[in-house]
């Protein structure tokens, strides 16, 4: 029997597709689970409208997904790993490692979404796949670095961290010193102007 589906099914179509199935698939179950509907030349009309409606629903869904995928190809993760010869790692960095990971920031994917043929077992940088919706895709960049480099990593990032906040005080009190400054000419200035006031206003007294 020809049907069109409703839903997403796994080894049979994704919805909106009119695909052909067993009657006893399609009656006793697809059907009345409310995941397909029986297509017949009586409905084809019916059918049409049916599919235009999914086919609406399915772009819906996809744009509601783009933002999520721009974020994932923005985001990145690092692993550190105790690392021997050839930079083989003790140990891998799984999927469930990478869900895991994106779970920490926010990122809620299911494991299976997770395009990872198998698991890390080397230093270096990596891009793994992630299915969102039907072929759209994100790829989340990983990095996989040696436990003692990544500690070095991270007292070069606190070390410039640091200068970055004492160049950052040096510029505010540059700024305040300048600023003060400015202010204490504006002072001076006021103080001659009143200074010389006072003077024309002595001679014309003097000339009374």
């Amino acid at each position: 029997m020809k049907i069109i589906l409703k839903e997403d099914l796994e080894n049979l179509g994704r919805k909106g597709d009119i695909i052909e199935v067993a009657a006893g698939y399609g009656r006793n179950y697809l059907i009345p689970k409310k995941l397909a509907l029986e297509v017949t030349f009586s409905n084809q009309k019916m059918i049409e409208i049916e599919r235009l409606a999914l086919k609406k629903i399915i772009e819906q869904e996809r744009l509601s997904f783009q933002e999520l995928i721009q974020n994932l190809n923005e985001a990145s993760l690092a692993f550190r790993r105790k690392a021997g010869e050839k930079d083989v790692i003790f140990g891998s960095v799984s999927s469930s490692d990478i869900k895991d990971a994106l779970d920490k920031l926010g990122f809620e994917i299911d494991r299976k979404k997770i395009l990872l043929d198998e698991p890390i077992k080397r230093l270096g940088n990596y891009t793994i796949p992630i299915k969102i919706y039907h072929d759209d895709r994100a790829e989340i960049k990983v990095e996989v670095v040696k436990e003692e480099e990544a500690k070095e990593k991270k007292g070069v990032a606190e070390k410039k961290s640091l200068e970055e906040k004492s160049k950052e005080k040096e510029e505010v009190k540059n700024q305040e010193k300048e600023e003060a400054d400015v202010e204490v000419k504006k002072e001076q200035k006021a103080k001659n102007k009143e200074e010389i006031l006072d003077k024309k206003k002595s001679t014309r007294e003097s000339k009374k």
